[in-house]
């Protein structure tokens, strides 16, 4: 017995990290679960758990006309809106963590390849030319804006004497985000229709998208998860330095131009379809950075599954903090956000990547 207790494996610090980043995914799935379900029954109109339930399992048709509206909010308003909250999350968790590892900047977020910008730009332009009003008429020039933004960004980044750099990556990004800032402020103020659509794009909102918007931009997103996935192994290397990378036998151009597809396609999509989300990829980048280490192996997970936490909770905090009114769920993530972000500033976490 002495020799078999002698024999037995003891624990490494690798494997009870391991284990650690296992539980951790999975209290944060239950919580993200958790908040969907919550999300169902909070609103204007609040509903009970038996109520939900019956919103979720009930057929058309019915004579009593509180049981068809408990199940019309159920299922036209509310699982539309969690559902975009999570898959939009998810993507901008990704994303911001993806964004910051390439870039090597803890301070950057999705915005910083332009995908906003160009988002922002392609619905007022085909607001004000075309008179589009429905979401679903102009998600796909969102979507088209934000991917032409970030090609350009990375164009951009790749050519001169600092090509790869990410430094010129950033300055490639705010050069192209200044840029198309002005032509959107211009457009929309020569058009009443174009400055209403980009009020509300600016704010951010997850709420009045249906799903034939939801399945497609899902589909993007689903694309843009993949190659994230992908790359992760390679991420890790690029942000031990180029010379390292490129010594350990990693192609840094492919990887690199894989990644900011990956970005592009998670972030526009996300953007095209709930408007322009601030703060959100960096803030959960931080903090899945603290629970996971620097192995974006993990840290990538953990930031698209704190990514959907956040947006779920801080949509359902809208909808309770002005009833029966509510909050865009982008207002409220940016009162988080910019006190997050002068902390990481005053902390001087912008010093190090």
């Amino acid at each position: 017995m002495g020799t078999l207790a002698l024999e037995r494996p003891v624990p490494t610090g690798t494997t009870r990290a391991r284990k650690r980043r296992v539980v951790g995914s999975l209290a944060l799935v239950l919580i993200l679960l958790t908040a969907m379900v919550v999300s169902l029954g909070v609103g204007a109109r609040g509903l009970t758990p038996s109520e939900v339930w019956y919103g979720l399992t009930a057929g058309p048709g019915g004579a009593d006309p509180r049981l068809t509206e408990i199940r019309l909010i159920v299922q036209t308003v509310r699982i539309p809106r969690t559902v975009l909250a999570t898959v939009a999350g998810v993507a901008l968790g990704v994303g911001g963590a993806l964004i910051q590892g390439y870039t090597r900047n803890p301070i950057a977020d999705t915005g910083l390849l332009g995908v906003n910008a160009g988002a922002s730009f392609a619905v007022v332009s085909v607001i004000a030319v075309f008179g589009f009003a429905n979401p679903f008429q102009y998600v796909w020039f969102a979507f088209a804006g934000a991917a032409v933004a970030g090609v350009v960004v990375f164009g951009l980044a790749s050519i001169g004497r600092g090509a790869g750099n990410p430094l010129t990556l950033a300055l490639a990004g705010q050069g192209v985000t200044v840029f198309l800032a002005a032509m959107t402020t211009a457009v929309a103020l020569s058009d009443k229709a174009s400055l209403n659509a980009l009020r509300f794009w600016n704010a951010g909102s997850v709420a009045g998208v249906g799903f034939g918007v939801i399945w497609p931009v899902t589909a993007f997103v689903a694309a843009g998860l993949v190659l994230a996935l992908t790359t992760l192994p390679a991420v890790n290397l690029l942000n031990l330095g180029d010379d390292v990378a490129r010594g350990l036998g990693v192609n840094i151009a492919l990887n690199r131009t894989v990644g900011i597809i990956a970005i592009t396609l998670l972030a526009g999509a996300a953007t095209a379809a709930c408007g322009s989300i601030a703060f959100l990829g960096l803030m959960v980048a931080h903090v899945a950075r603290y629970l996971t280490g620097p192995d974006y192996r993990w840290l990538v997970p953990y930031a698209g599954l704190l990514g959907a936490i956040v947006l779920l909770l801080c949509d359902i905090a809208g909808r309770l903090l002005v009833r029966p009114g509510e909050l865009d769920a982008g207002v409220v993530v940016a009162l988080l956000g910019a006190p997050f972000f002068a902390v990481l500033v005053w902390r001087g976490k912008f010093k190090s990547a």
